[in-house]
């Protein structure tokens, strides 16, 4: 008889490596983990909304109206949201983090390209092409989250990955407004399409392997059954649909709040209107913070509280001291973003193993509110003044308000 060699033995015998465990929090790869999406998002927003300060600049250069400039931000946020679908089903089936890699460096080339347009049709061509290839790194961020934390220390990974989302929307927009100062709005641009390939390395060399993502069928016929499943429950369509009011209500309020503050009797400059969006360091801080408060008291009791922060918030721009107006914009600017990454994390919590699909779809409708909603408040603006676009903008809240405590009904029934 013979007899196996001992090693031979082990190597025929042994089992495979097993999958390594979900990234707990306070480890060094959720370190990393956290790190490189937030750069992520962080250069992705700062990217995405570089010219939301400039476009009382732009309309000059260009000779066009307000609700026709906000195209130059709208376009990119459009574009992104046409482009989420397809970046998901990309990410599904080749993996979260080449699609990621990728759009954050064709972005930044396309981001330096803008700087030397020559006429608005240009300008807004760019910016659409900017969204569209931005759009891989949301598409797959929140389920690379999913796939990749532990469930008890997703809430905390969401929040600080929406955290960095508020802070790169931020710094773009202050850094925007105060290099056209010092130099012009090619500058900035310019300036900011350079960071952008920066992040990009950074990203690349920051996030941890992804060790649990299973590519997913990209079969048409695959894709539609998971988006029938993904609608046909309780929760996910009207998330998708408080994600929509919420952006749009955002976007309308920061889109024109640059053409108040410009005319009398503030007549800030360009620096100063950008230095409103510091106001988005209350947002990162609020983002992580009501993720803790989700994981803790669960989403559905934290969702409501924080649209009727942001309700307040607008209630106090009525007044027409700056002090109050910044106050009152500080204010919704905390209730929104923890509204924000409440219902982002609800959606990815949710949805289970189409949590890309259904992630993708949510900030598809998220970007159509920031896109049609944000530009057509422009009307209001127009007809109305800042009273005109609060109504409108208020309606939206208001609307979101009634879904979340919709939602906390059910949720509080097992529903």
């Amino acid at each position: 008889m013979h007899r196996i060699p001992a090693a031979r033995a082990r190597m025929t015998t042994s089992p495979p490596d097993p999958c390594p465990p979900p990234i707990e929090a306070g480890t060094p790869a959720f370190r990393r983990a956290n790190t490189a999406l937030f750069i992520g998002g962080f250069s992705t927003f700062a990217l995405l909304y570089a010219t939301q300060p400039l476009l009382p600049e732009l309309a000059r250069e260009f000779d066009v109206g307000a609700a026709r400039a906000s195209l130059a931000v709208s376009a990119g946020t459009g574009a992104m949201a046409c482009m989420l679908i397809p970046a998901t089903i990309l990410s599904d089936r080749y993996g979260r983090m080449a699609l990621m890699r990728v759009s954050l460096a064709l972005a930044a080339a396309i981001a330096l390209l803008g700087a030397f347009v020559t006429d608005f049709t240009q300008m807004v061509a760019l910016r659409a092409l900017l969204g569209a290839a931005l759009a891989g790194l949301p598409a797959a961020a929140m389920a690379y989250l999913g796939e990749e934390i532990a469930p008890n220390a997703q809430g905390r990974a969401m929040g600080l990955y929406i955290g960095g989302n508020a802070l790169g929307g931020m710094s773009g927009r202050v850094l925007g407004g105060l290099l056209a100062d010092l130099g012009s709005w090619r500058v900035a641009l310019a300036v900011l399409g350079v960071l952008g390939v920066l992040a990009a390395i950074a990203f690349w060399r920051a996030l941890p392997a992804s060790h649990h993502f299973r590519a997913r069928s990209v079969s048409p016929r695959a894709v539609l059954h998971d988006a029938r499943v993904i609608f046909a429950d309780g929760h996910l369509p009207w998330l998708f649909l408080c994600g929509f009011l919420l952006m749009g209500a955002f976007f309308g309020l920061y889109n024109y709040a640059g053409f108040r503050l410009e005319a009398p009797p503030h007549g800030l400059s360009q620096s100063a209107i950008g230095a409103i969006f510091l106001l988005y360091l209350i947002g990162s801080a609020s983002s992580a913070w009501a993720g803790r408060l989700s994981d803790r008291y669960g989403r559905h009791n934290v969702l409501w509280g924080m649209v009727v922060a942001a309700l307040a918030g607008l209630a106090v721009t009525q007044f027409d001291a700056l002090s109050v107006i910044v106050l009152g914009i500080a204010l919704y600017t905390f209730g929104y973003f923890g509204a924000h990454s409440t219902c982002s994390g609800w959606v990815g919590r949710r949805a289970g193993e189409r949590r890309a699909l259904a992630s993708a779809l949510y900030l598809s409708a998220y970007y159509l509110g920031s896109s049609l909603v944000g530009t057509s408040t422009g009307l209001a603006w127009d007809a109305g003044g800042w009273p005109g676009l609060t109504l409108a903008v208020g309606s939206c809240l208001l609307a979101a308000l009634g879904l979340a405590l919709w939602l906390r009904a059910k949720a509080r029934k097992g529903a």
